[in-house]
């Protein structure tokens, strides 16, 4: 066919798919049990392994008891490997089992004093560094010396951020059938090409000669955009005689996370005499997760994802974003996770704005309103938020409602979040609006989900989010200790959406980025008191 010199596209008034309400294609494979996931793959001879890794980053095995593992009904074979043991089994119960009569010990090695303490001290100095410039604009330094010496105001904050474990449902598996001059693997992954480049070190073949069988996944997050557990599991494979599925426990999972890292954010703004502000300085601390992920993108000192939106969609005259990068110790690994550097600065810089809006004795939308002149589509949303949450209504004792703003994935989103909190310091997330505008919009069902599912998973890590370290070993185990939402305590929830005709962009993520922020927000306006590090603690508010 020759190519035609113009195209006629459909008129916006004769689609039928495109904004209108759409089944989704694997939905009734999941209601009914038949979808496949990862840890769902079925082999021939298939043994089941279960593993424990060294428990502290750069750990070795000291110690094992292969015998009374092996003696264990069903457990065929023992692997130890350096860092790691592995029960080779009939079954997962006989795994475990045989896991637990093996009574594994370790060497910690010089990791094994490490703790949450030493990681927050280590950033706290490594903040006081200048860092490298990430972005510049006019002059931060002259206009704060300038409004010093005219008497306005330099007003700072420091805020601190957790480790976060991904906790996808599914935890870490990967089937793995290695010959001498192939490899299959089966598994559930964001980067099917990564995993097949890793399968192919670890087996000590070439690319090609790796098979990848990709599956839905059970949760991802971010998670599975690492391999690590697919280098593990062929390590394994390499000492087993049969086709293996490793499956790690919860506790496992949530033990050895590529973990969101964990960041110092140092704030400072200067107001005018009218309250408006002239600088704005953000020198973020922390991990570098694309030094690990992507060495080539990581350029002159600066983590392109660690200072995403450090300003915000806003526009300052004197702007400086620095970045100084604080590693934990070697083996403790830091990744992605869902909302990725949005989500890490939407915390500090929406509540710094907060404060700021407070300082200068304005209503927060109407202080944000005169930074946002050259983005309408960012007024609009902000404009929808106020109408459709009774914005300056007032509210009875002990409720609060706060706001929060984002551009994030070329998509624009306001939140705004009521709650009350008790007498005990207990919060309550009573309700949630949330306000789009992500162009054209595809799947109006599939986006509020994604709207709802991703105002529970940020609202759960701002409420009980805490990967915490003693002994260089990570204290949390399972959703015991590592709480979710529950459906008791999920807020009534409102989804908005502008109607545009702008190209479609993301939403997945987006509401997770603006939860936290808007919530602490509303916190601080039922309670008075402002919270500049996360998780929540009900005894911060008790007394407040």
């Amino acid at each position: 066919m020759s190519v035609p010199v113009e195209v006629q596209l459909k008129d916006r008034s004769q689609f039928q798919k495109i904004g209108s309400a759409q089944k989704r294609l694997e939905a009734p494979e999941k209601v009914n049990g038949t979808a496949r996931f990862g840890i769902d793959a079925q082999l021939p001879g298939l043994r089941v392994v279960t593993v424990a890794a060294s428990p502290v980053p750069g750990g070795r095995v000291k110690g094992v008891n292969a015998e009374a593992a092996r003696g264990v009904r069903g457990v065929s074979q023992v692997v130890r490997l350096d860092d790691l043991v592995a029960v080779v089994a009939d079954h997962m119960g006989a795994a475990r089992k045989g896991l637990a009569a093996a009574q594994v010990e370790w060497d910690d090695g010089p990791a094994g004093q490490y703790s949450t303490e030493a990681m927050v001290a280590e950033l706290a100095k490594a903040s006081g560094q200048e860092g490298a410039t990430a972005r510049r604009e006019g002059d931060v330094a002259t206009a704060q010396a300038d409004a010093t010496a005219k008497g306005h105001r330099n007003i700072e904050a420091i805020y601190q951020q957790p480790l976060l474990a991904q906790a996808p449902m599914e935890p870490m598996n990967c089937t793995v059938k290695l010959l001498p001059n192939s490899c299959e693997i089966w598994l559930g992954t964001q980067v099917p090409t990564r995993a097949q480049a890793a399968a192919a070190q670890a087996a000590d073949l070439r690319v090609e000669q790796v098979q990848v069988h990709n599956h839905l996944l059970g949760g991802g997050f971010g998670r599975r955009l690492d391999v690590d557990f697919v280098t593990q599991a062929v390590r394994i494979a390499r000492e087993v005689q049969a086709p293996i599925k490793v499956v790690w426990t919860r506790e496992e999972d949530m033990q050895h996370s590529t973990f969101r890292p964990s960041h110092y954010n140092r704030l400072s703004a200067t107001l005018d005499a009218q309250g408006h502000p002239v600088a704005w300085h953000h020198r973020v601390t922390g991990s570098s997760v694309i030094a690990r992920y992507s060495p080539a993108a990581f350029r002159n000192n600066v983590d392109p994802d660690a200072i995403r939106d450090a300003a915000g969609p806003y526009e300052f005259a004197n702007m400086l974003i620095q970045y100084v990068r604080q590693e934990p110790p070697e083996g403790l690994l830091t990744g992605w996770w869902r909302g990725v550097g949005h989500m890490q600065n939407a915390f500090p810089v929406e509540c710094f704005m907060d404060e700021l809006a407070r300082a200068s004795g304005r209503d927060a939308i109407a202080f944000r309103k005169p930074l946002l002149t050259k983005q309408p589509r960012a007024l609009r949303v902000l404009e929808v938020a106020a109408e459709k949450s009774g914005w300056g209504v007032p509210l009875a004792r002990g409720r609060g409602r706060g706001l929060a703003l984002t551009y994030s994935f070329q998509t624009y989103a306001a939140q705004v979040v009521e709650v009350s909190v008790d007498a005990d310091g207990n919060v309550t997330t009573e309700r949630v609006i949330t306000v789009v505008d992500c162009g054209q919009v595809i799947s109006p069902g599939a986006l509020g989900a994604q709207v709802h599912g991703g105002t529970i998973f940020g609202l759960s890590a701002a409420l009980f989010g805490n990967i915490s370290i003693k002994d260089g070993r990570v204290e949390q185990s399972n959703f015991h200790d590592y709480r979710v939402l529950r459906m008791n305590e999920i807020p009534a929830m409102e989804t908005h959406v502008i109607s545009s005709t702008e190209d479609p962009t993301g939403i997945g993520e987006i509401a997770t980025v603006v939860i936290a922020p808007a919530l602490l927000n509303a916190i601080h306006d039922a309670t008075g008191k402002r919270i500049r590090r996360l998780p929540i603690n009900p005894a911060d508010l008790k007394a407040a």
